[in-house]
């Protein structure tokens, strides 16, 4: 069998961990068996990107901005811990949030939904899209610590010298104080990309702050959202039955659990951290949750939405068995892949990504899954394997 050819290459971006030791495995015996693969490829494991001082990170974002296309392996994130387990020269900066301030953008996540297994939430008959801002906020602070009595002030100096202070808190004992600060261009962005994303798959968009709390800085999210709304997309969403509406965090949490879903909720940058985390648990797990950042500018980023799997790869490293989920990581893959050949009208390469999507899917409903599925799965004969064997059978299936 010929296998099938790309013209432009994907950026392919290596990871850490469990998740690094499946994505050789979903190439090997699900991608190079049938694809030409032709990628630019940067290994952004943690002991790479310590090495190269994270340049290697700023070099994957702008070969994205070039080629346009790139599939994200999941990475770690340093803290204290793994600084001295990876002797690391500093606390590098996550890569996702570093990616994510080069391309702009907003990340959307949305659940891998099969037949067998039933969301938490017993009226969601719907997939739940969330919609994450991808600039700014507490992913880009700064933070300071008060260790004596003194105030604290936000001071705007403009660039004609002219001075403004906001008096942040004054201190009678020692604390903590942090900055952070969004970009009118980026909300925008923001907007545009949500608006476009719901008329796209024609489900209605909700938007959720706290500005009653926040009056200034959420306040100006939902100025943005209305006037860009009212501008450009109120006819458009009427015209496909859908609609748009604000409400607060809190309520719109309410409002999502009480809802059957199929719609997608926009949320700030940290609210879309937790939220998407909650969404993928109730639809059943974190490795079923589809996850891609969509650039205004036309770059598109798919990843998967879990971290690396740690504790599973520390079972790897001592020669045991493992049955880690490959699902969100394959659907990485099937993403990008589709994007790709869209792009550059390759039917065939749109048309394997489906197949492959849908033999993994028919896998898991024929009883063959991994071990955190088959908890979850009712089904009356079901089985859990290996990583290794769970691919073979979406192979023998495809």
């Amino acid at each position: 069998m010929s296998k099938i050819t790309m013209t432009t290459p994907l950026v392919e971006m290596d990871g850490d961990e469990m998740t690094r030791i499946i994505w050789a495995q979903i190439k090997e015996i699900l991608l190079e068996p049938f694809i030409e693969l032709k990628t630019e490829y940067y290994d952004l494991g943690l002991t790479k990107r310590d090495e190269t001082e994270d340049k290697i990170t700023t070099d994957a974002a702008e070969a994205t901005k070039k080629y346009g296309v790139a599939v994200k392996c999941a990475t770690i994130t340093a803290n204290a811990k793994r600084m001295e387990e990876y002797k690391l020269k500093q606390m590098w900066r996550s890569p996702n949030a570093t990616i994510r301030a080069i391309l702009d953008g907003t990340v959307f996540r949305a659940p891998i939904m099969v037949n067998c297994i039933k969301p938490a939430v017993n009226n969601w008959s719907k997939p739940i899209t969330i919609a994450r801002h991808a600039y700014g906020d507490v992913y880009k602070p700064a933070e300071m610590m008060v260790p004596k009595p003194g105030k604290v002030e936000l001071v705007y100096t403009q660039a004609d010298g002219t001075v403004t202070r906001e008096l942040l808190q004054e201190f009678k004992k020692p604390g903590i104080v942090m900055g952070m600060h969004n970009l009118d261009d980026s909300i925008q962005s923001f907007a545009m990309s949500c608006f476009n994303y719901a008329l796209s798959v024609k489900q209605s968009l909700w938007f959720a702050t706290k500005d009653t709390i926040l009056k200034k800085y959420d306040g100006h999210f939902r100025e943005i959202f209305e006037e860009i709304f009212k501008k450009k997309f109120e006819d458009d969403f009427k015209k496909v039955g859908i609609e748009y509406f604000y409400t607060l965090i809190d309520d719109a949490v309410a409002r999502v659990v009480r809802s059957e879903g199929g719609f997608v909720w926009a949320c700030k940058n940290y609210d879309g951290d937790v939220m998407s985390d909650m969404v993928a648990t109730a639809f059943g797990s974190l490795a079923m949750m589809t996850s891609v950042l969509v650039s205004p500018h036309g770059y598109f980023e798919y990843e998967a939405a879990h971290g690396t799997v740690t504790r599973h790869y520390y079972k790897h490293l001592k020669g045991e068995e493992t049955s880690t989920n490959p699902t969100a990581t394959l659907f990485a893959w099937t993403g990008a892949l589709r994007k790709r050949g869209e792009l550059d009208g390759l039917k065939d390469l749109q048309a394997f990504a489906d197949k492959l999507e849908k033999a993994c899917v028919e896998t898991i409903e024929a009883g063959t899954m991994t071990k955190d599925l088959f908890a979850l799965a009712n089904l009356s004969s079901k089985r859990h394997v290996s990583t290794r064997e769970f691919l073979q059978r979406i192979s023998e299936r495809l």
